[in-house]
């Protein structure tokens, strides 16, 4: 029997692809207020890698977890989910 490798994923935009070969990706998420019951929208950051630079600022891309790269980038660029539109 093996244990199953399940790696976390994440579907987000691309707010900055200025460094070589990382992007940085905002994730959003919808959760409940814990005393006012409202419906909050909770934003984190994190920084993915990009090997080819082939993702640009305002593409829609599903990035899963991954071992260390450096000191804040521990997630890879899994898939394009869709593209920016063109300026």
């Amino acid at each position: 029997m093996s244990a199953t490798n399940l790696k976390r994923t994440l579907t987000g935009m691309i707010v900055s692809d200025k460094m070589d070969k990382t992007v940085t990706v905002l994730i959003e998420r919808k959760v409940k207020h814990p005393v006012l019951g409202k419906i909050i929208r909770v934003s984190k950051k994190y920084h993915a890698h990009n090997e080819n630079n082939e993702f640009h600022q305002g593409d829609v891309v599903t990035i899963e977890e991954t071992r260390p790269l450096s000191k804040t980038k521990s997630w890879r660029v899994a898939k394009l989910v869709e593209k920016a539109d063109a300026v």
